[in-house]
């Protein structure tokens, strides 16, 4: 697993540090020792990175992923050696109604950064987040890395298009740069409501009946924050000591396929609520059933989740206790 050594005082690029992932990943950077950049877009005071008071500790650019010559700026005056790219418009729904913005952002916003880091010679290590959506839709699963990027959908597309645009920057121009596609997240800090976990939870705790915006029936398998975290650090470490390893691509994923329906049961369970969920069938350009092999990852780079799936939600429904007030009161 991570070696935190690597990390003393090494200069860390991370873009969408006000995420959910962006968040963690920046606290275990900082435990790590390493001395932390974050490119912030908008303010968001409620994020887990400014509400922990994480954002104390690092160094904050505000600007656009998409504006090159500030990427340019920030890895000079920075001296950054490793750069960790999770800026994206991740809500599959916001790509469906405003598509331009998530095709300007994951793909504008890749290219922007990666071309930064090739004028940059301090840059080492280059992560980008791509995203088990990259795939887009297969007959044969589990998906492995063989698997064809295919994207139909807007978001879907936005992926496949930013994970191949990485793998031109490593082939073509050598850049150090590893791709790394994971399940669907899920953890303290998510305040995309529309999300199943984190509005799964707060309804709970509300007393009002969970939305589930499919028929219920969709396959997926997800992977707690913490854990995603720990797979970028994972994978800039091997890359460090690996130059071969640019150009790949690795998933991450605890292996563990459910369908909408029953995870939602089971944060309801672990909740001890007696609700049942309200099955709306809306979905659409959404991808039926989808789910990772992490083969390659634990058997390159030694990686292995930590967490169970219910040890998981477990301790991401105590974050949201701690967050989420009953109806009537407002978040906390």
């Amino acid at each position: 697993m991570s070696d935190s050594t690597f990390w003393t005082d090494r200069r860390v690029l991370v873009t969408g540090a006000t995420g959910l992932v962006g968040s963690w990943l920046v606290d275990a950077l900082l435990v790590a020792g390493a001395d932390v950049v974050c490119l912030v877009r908008d303010w968001v005071p409620r994020a887990r990175l400014v509400a922990e008071k994480s954002v104390d500790r690092v160094s904050v650019v505000r600007g656009d992923v998409r504006d090159q010559a500030l990427l340019e700026r920030i890895l000079g005056e920075y001296e950054v050696s490793t750069v960790m790219h999770l800026a994206a418009q991740t809500i599959v729904g916001i790509a469906n109604r405003n598509p331009i913005s998530t095709f300007e952002t994951n793909i504008g916003g890749t290219w922007a950064l990666l071309e930064a880091c090739r004028r940059s010679p301090k840059v080492s290590e280059v992560v980008v987040a791509s995203s088990d959506k990259a795939y887009g839709a297969h007959d044969t699963l589990p998906y492995d890395e063989s698997t064809p990027l295919q994207g139909s959908f807007p978001y879907d597309v936005s992926k496949s298009c930013a994970d191949l645009i990485a793998s031109s920057y490593a082939k073509t121009f050598g850049l150090p740069v590893v791709t790394t596609r994971c399940g669907n997240f899920f953890g303290g800090g998510d305040l995309n409501w529309n999300r199943l976990v984190p509005g799964t939870i707060r309804s709970a705790i509300r007393g009002e009946r969970p939305i589930i915006r499919s028929d219920g029936n969709y396959v997926r398998d997800w992977l707690y924050v913490e854990d995603g975290a720990l797979a970028y650090m994972l994978v800039a470490e091997r890359l460090a000591a690996d130059r071969a390893l640019a150009g790949s691509a690795f998933n991450f994923s605890n292996e563990v396929r459910i369908t909408v329906k029953d995870l939602t049961r089971s944060i309801l369970r672990l909740m001890e609520s007696s609700l049942e969920p309200d099955v709306r069938n809306e979905a659409s350009n959404e991808i039926r059933e989808q789910f990772l092999s992490a083969s390659k990852a634990k058997k390159e780079l030694g990686w292995a989740p930590r967490f169970e799936l219910d040890a998981a939600l477990a301790k991401t429904i105590a974050w949201y206790r701690s967050f989420v007030t009953p109806a009537g009161d407002g978040d906390g």
